[in-house]
């Protein structure tokens, strides 16, 4: 399944202006970068992959529709999936790229 093309320039439209940004296609979807650091991506599997602080991972994953995001059968903490449902308004999507956001911005760039 391609990503979702709609959710992608949602996303854009959210990031866009910020300092340092490119698009690349990663994990099957549009990733989102700041610095070189992937903040947010539309996933393949619809909704977000989301890169986020290790540290908030447990907290973040109690939210409705959030979830770690597993590689090879293993959840990864600073990675979450975010479904379709948990970003469906304008403030929802804010809400969670914010986050991608910050945490790239926290980041040394590459």
């Amino acid at each position: 399944m391609a990503y979702d093309e709609e959710l992608a320039a949602r996303i854009r439209e959210v990031v866009h202006g910020e300092p340092g940004l490119t698009e690349k296609k990663m994990f099957g979807g549009l990733a989102f970068l700041l610095g070189g650091n992937m903040a947010v991506s539309a996933s393949s599997k619809g909704g977000l992959l989301l890169r986020v602080d290790p540290a908030d991972t447990d907290a973040l994953v109690e939210a409705a529709h959030v979830q770690r995001f597993e590689m090879r059968g293993r959840e990864m903490d600073g990675w979450l999936r975010v479904d379709a449902d948990a970003v469906k308004t304008g403030d929802e999507l804010r809400h969670w790229v914010g986050i991608g956001v910050a945490y790239a911005r926290s980041l040394a760039p590459k």
